[in-house]
């Protein structure tokens, strides 16, 4: 796919998606969620950890309401079903690793496809604004699944019922992202996080994020036979005969990620 509305770029092992439709803050139209769909998907083999962030002053301002006409027009429910799913989905599957670099506003659903990421890297200047009550809507994009399980049930409600921005930094300390950073660091902090990821152990990696996403539908002694089945896995790979031989070497460990 020949890409407008993003630009895709993949170089030792970093798979980086870029939001580029400055001129709307990124807002996301049919287009756009047609691309970051066949994107997050292309990278697959490719590289060993994905990122996204956005071009201009915003990672995403949400959907774009003119997109396809008169705002009041808009089919929601067909617009979530058929894009809004199949692109979240394939954020949320994807098997290597995925950060979400927020640079600047992340609105509606452009905050809730920043927080489908596996980690949440923002800028200092960033917010997260639920801005769905603002125009008569409930959070979507994942945002009813997404703020209560990283928020808490309290912080998740008045998000979502005041839509308020919060700044990176309050987006930190509630625990609804990993980390927010200087402004003056961001871009060269984000590509290190990325690079870390990218020599590391891919497998175990995808391994981790089964474990504790499947944790929350099960009860102790599942999820005690879910970490032994899936460490199993882990113990069957080269890149954990690598780390012990590393360990024992007393040098750092070279992971291929398989």
């Amino acid at each position: 796919m020949e890409y407008q509305a993003i630009t895709l770029d993949i170089a030792q092992g970093i798979a980086v998606l870029t939001l580029n439709r400055p001129a709307v803050m990124n807002a996301l139209n049919a287009q756009m969620r047609a691309e970051i769909t066949h994107a997050v998907k292309a990278v697959e083999g490719r590289a060993r950890v994905l990122v996204m962030t956005g071009t201009g002053r915003a990672f995403c301002s949400g959907q774009d309401l003119g997109d396809g006409g008169n705002a009041a027009s808009l089919d929601l429910e067909r617009t979530l079903r058929d894009e809004y799913v199949p692109m979240l989905k394939a954020l949320f599957d994807c098997p290597i690793p995925t950060i979400s670099a927020v640079n600047g506003t992340a609105a509606g659903a452009g905050a809730n496809l920043a927080l489908a990421a596996d980690v949440v890297i923002a800028a200092e200047s960033a917010s997260f604004i639920q801005a769905f009550t603002r125009i008569g809507l409930i959070p979507d994009a994942g945002g009813t699944y997404w703020l209560p399980r990283q928020m808490g049930a309290a912080k998740a409600m008045g998000a979502a019922l005041f839509a308020e921005p919060i700044g990176a930094r309050q987006a930190s300390d509630w625990g609804m992202i990993w980390e927010a950073v200087p402004d003056e660091a961001f871009a060269d902090h984000w590509r290190a996080r990325a690079a870390h990821l990218a020599k590391g152990p891919t497998e175990a990696y995808r391994h981790v994020k089964a474990a504790l996403r499947g944790s929350w539908g099960n009860d102790l002694d599942q999820q005690l036979l879910t970490e032994a089945q899936l460490q199993g896995k882990c113990g069957q790979t080269r890149d954990f005969r690598e780390g012990v031989v590393a360990f024992l070497e007393k040098r750092p460990a070279v992971y291929e990620g398989r």
